[in-house]
């Protein structure tokens, strides 16, 4: 029987923290049973040399291990400059009153574990619960941060603090998915996934460490080249005008894309993933924007093309500088309010994080995507048929939209005009589970941490949508709608991974598509399974 390893642990220099054996995790059903063995694939001694591992049996940042006994007491004094910052009102105006609630008020009662799915999912390993990785920064805050709290550590718990601490919390914080709903059923509203933000940001403003995918080549190249994807502006139209013209023969009339259209009504930021990776979904925005004569545009100005916006995730100063960006974009186009498309993450950037900081002429009108498509779908502008889609659809809710901002009913709506097949997941709406890609994982797939992924804080969302499915028989062809890029990135991957489509039938994209696919003067399916039309013409 293992240990159970405590906040203190985390100090003892060992090989490493937690390691998860096989058999530890709950096991999946037939035809997923050979899946029940497996555990990840072990890091290649080349491939981590020089970084610390620690922590588990993954790796999520890469930390470079310090040369010297100076350079690790240099980067602990770090650390506490920046803890100290966390709760100084000047330094974190934005989450220093909720950070100081959740710190000082958990009862410790731990009904936030049983509703994390990666804890569960681990076969309930005690550093990945909700809890641990909130004690180990309570520790350090009420020993070296607050007055007396040296003498006092041996009552309110101990804990030493070197750079083994300051390198396995860092690494801990990539544990989590931010999906919050540890906090949603907190009796006293500690918010977990709060703290799990603070350590990141600590660690990224202060100390320069985060995932390079978040930060090198999300945030940065966003704001650098226009787009986490990479894509710059010129790259951006190109990717759209071949994305028009493979509409073109699905519509059978002539699709527009208008781009810098100033005045107009909406500007329609997508995840320029989706340009890359789900073309259909770009595509799908646009026919039905042009069937429901919306007045709209793109803006192919850098950063403006792409809705994502990474900050969110770890680093307040990153998040500020794209949103600013995006905000100022439509108030020189003069546009009367901002389309997220479906982008969960970007949904809660813009219009719930970010509403602090965009006043005065930044301050456009924002609206989900969700409402936009309910509306025209609702307002009998379009001639549908739902039993174009006759196929059984699961819709996932992604965590940012659904769980942080109460967006349930809309896409619902849509589900039942145009989906007559359609089956809610258990749970679902604000108790949903996440995708296992939240707050970035479904991007960070370095080291062998896409394993870790698919194995642990996916696994929760997969056996959702077996059972959510579980009447069907297994060759027939079943649609998970997915409304948000990050979230279909995470899907994709399980569904790869643990081989459901050769298995179950398992499909997966976007909202618009099944609405675009049930209009009746489509002339061909947006909608395709395994290379087949979805219906017939």
């Amino acid at each position: 029987m293992k240990a159970a390893r405590r906040p203190s642990d985390l100090a003892a220099r060992s090989e490493r923290l937690c390691h998860i054996e096989p058999g530890d995790m709950v096991p999946l059903p037939p035809p997923y049973e050979d899946f029940n063995r497996v555990t990840l694939p072990l890091l290649k001694p080349e491939r981590v040399k020089g970084i610390e591992t620690s922590l588990d049996d993954t790796v999520a940042i890469g930390i470079p291990r310090p040369a010297s006994r100076e350079e690790e007491d240099l980067l602990v004094r770090k650390f506490l400059s920046g803890l100290k910052k966390l709760f100084e009102k000047k330094n974190n105006w934005t989450f220093l009153q909720p950070l100081l609630l959740s710190m000082e008020h958990c009862a410790r009662c731990q009904t936030c574990a049983d509703a994390c799915p990666v804890y569960e999912m681990s076969g309930r390993q005690e550093i990945y619960r909700p809890i641990f990785r909130s004690e180990v920064l309570r520790r350090i805050y009420r020993k070296y941060v607050k007055p007396g709290g040296r003498i006092a550590a041996k009552w309110n718990g101990d804990i030493d603090l070197n750079w083994t601490t300051v390198a396995r919390l860092a690494e801990l914080s990539y544990r989590c998915t931010l999906c919050r709903r540890c906090a949603s059923v907190c009796p006293i509203g500690v918010d977990n996934g709060l703290i799990t933000h603070e350590i990141r940001k600590l660690f990224s403003q202060e100390m320069g460490i985060a995932p390079k995918e978040l930060h090198e080549k999300g945030t940065v190249q966003h704001l650098r080249v226009g787009s986490s994807t990479g894509m710059n502006p010129l790259a951006a139209k190109d990717n759209v005008e071949f994305i028009q013209e493979e509409m073109e023969e699905i519509a059978g009339f002539k699709v527009e894309i208008p781009w810098d259209r100033e005045g107009a009504d909406i500007l329609l930021i997508h995840n320029a993933g989706e340009m890359l990776a789900w073309p259909e979904n770009v595509g799908a925005f646009a026919i039905l924007f042009q069937a429901a004569g919306l007045s709209w545009t793109l803006s192919s100005e850098a950063v403006g093309y792409d809705a994502v916006n990474y900050g969110l995730w770890y680093d307040d100063v990153q998040f500020s500088r794209v949103a600013v960006k995006h905000a100022d974009i439509a108030r020189r186009l003069n546009v009367r309010k901002i389309v997220m498309g479906e982008c969960g993450h970007a949904h809660k950037a813009l219009t719930v994080t970010a509403d602090r900081l965009l006043t005065g002429d930044l301050n456009v009108p924002r609206e989900s995507a969700m409402v936009t498509l309910a509306d025209i779908v609702s307002s009998g502008r379009l001639s549908l048929n739902p039993r174009r889609n006759p196929f059984p659809v699961t819709l996932h809710d992604p965590c940012n939209m659904v769980r942080s901002m109460g967006i349930v009913e809309p896409q619902r709506r849509i589900l039942r005009a145009v989906a007559p097949r359609f089956r809610e997941m258990t749970p679902h709406g604000v108790d949903n589970y996440c995708c296992g890609g939240g707050s970035g994982f479904a991007i960070m797939s370095g080291y062998n941490f896409a394993d870790w992924r698919n194995l642990v804080s996916s696994r929760r969302k997969f056996l959702q949508i077996l059972d959510a499915f579980a009447d069907e028989p297994p060759e027939a062809p079943k649609y998970v709608c997915a409304p948000c890029s990050n979230c279909k990135g995470a899907i994709r991957d399980m569904i790869g991974y643990y081989h459901g489509e050769e298995r179950s039938g398992l499909y997966y994209g976007g909202l618009v598509e099944l609405i675009v696919n049930a209009m009746s003067d489509m002339k061909k399916p947006i909608i395709q399974f395994d290379g087949k039309s979805s219906w017939e013409s």
